[in-house]
């Protein structure tokens, strides 16, 4: 053994000084050959790399089809943007990504809006909505809003919203507000529409496939709705928690949010599944009506469309699958 290392030293080759650390290394980690495990590792990468070059390509493909889509989703709405940038520089702003938004819901989700016929033309109105993990079916409703009634719709936002860096500009341009009372009254006065969840974070992140509405007692926005003499129009859309989901239920996160009201529970998925928004009948003003029994009569609506529309419990796969037409048969 002596004599092996005295040579293995004593060697002018490259090779010789590999060599001998090769058998070392073998020796330390107790590998047998350590060359036959790099050749098989080798012959791994040679059997596996083309397989992953079928499975990758495809995807490139994909991705190319979608922005092509895309695009063209937006050469459709070209007279509109051309409209809008007669107009401020906000309006077409607004408008331009709200083609965008709307070009991302129907690739997507497939999305869908049901009874917008209800949100009117001109004047106030609040739409009361179920929250999502993440409430994207609210930005395509509100996207659909601009590009198909002309308005923007106010909205009323968590003040953690407020503190992400670079939001600041977003929030002015699309009139998201943090939500005081006052406010909210000043901006239906006004004759804007405006949207509010009661549930709030509390329901994003701790609601799940069963969808329960997590109101709690809030009262605020039926008084809002009766100081400003507007009706209320129920909003809720389908598979929306197959969408994205929460992980809120593990006791930790709502330990956490309890305790310091930081809402850090994960949120997962991105799931293509079938979205169909749905707006209910609007409840209208009536002056002899509390704030409480308006809010208990805007929940029932809320529900109304959830027990509707909304087979429980949710269910990804079932969700993705709603995204291909099915043929039914005559009867």
């Amino acid at each position: 053994m002596l004599h092996g290392n005295h040579s293995c030293m004593k060697g002018h080759e490259t090779a010789s000084y590999i060599s001998c650390f090769i058998h070392l290394w073998e020796e330390w980690i107790g590998l047998g050959n350590l060359e036959d495990y790099l050749s098989y590792l080798d012959y791994l990468v040679w059997v596996f790399t083309p397989l992953a070059v079928v499975f990758i390509l495809p995807f490139f493909i994909v991705l190319f089809l979608y922005l092509s889509i895309l695009f063209l989703h937006v050469y459709k709405r070209k007279n509109e943007l051309k409209e809008a940038y007669s107009n401020n520089l906000w309006d077409c702003a607004r408008k331009t990504l709200a083609t965008l938004w709307d070009g991302h819901a129907t690739i997507w989700h497939g999305y869908e809006i049901h009874g917008l016929e209800k949100i009117p033309d001109q004047g106030p109105a609040l739409i009361v909505y179920y929250h999502g993990a993440i409430p994207i079916d609210y930005y395509y409703f509100l996207a659909n809003v601009i590009i198909q009634k002309g308005r923007t719709c106010h909205s009323v936002a968590d003040h953690m919203l407020f503190k992400i860096p670079g939001f600041k500009l977003l929030l002015e341009v699309f009139s998201v507000m943090h939500g005081p009372q006052e406010e909210c009254v000043r901006a239906l006065q006004n004759g804007h529409l405006l949207g509010i969840s009661p549930g709030g974070v509390r329901e994003a992140l701790f609601s799940d496939e069963t969808y329960p509405l997590l109101w709690g007692k809030r009262r605020g926005f039926a008084q809002v709705a009766i100081d400003s003499k507007v009706p209320i129009i129920p909003m809720f859309t389908q598979n929306v928690r197959e969408g994205f989901r929460s992980l809120g239920t593990l006791r930790f996160y709502k330990w956490v949010y309890e305790r310091f009201r930081l809402p850090i529970a994960p949120v997962y998925g991105g799931f293509p599944v079938k979205f169909r928004t749905y707006l209910g009948d609007p409840i209208p003003y009536d002056p002899n009506v509390t704030a409480s029994e308006l809010a208990e009569k805007t929940q029932q609506a809320v529900q109304y469309l959830i027990d509707r529309h909304q087979k429980i419990p949710g269910n990804v796969l079932r969700a993705l699958l709603e995204r291909f037409p099915r043929r039914h048969k005559e009867e």
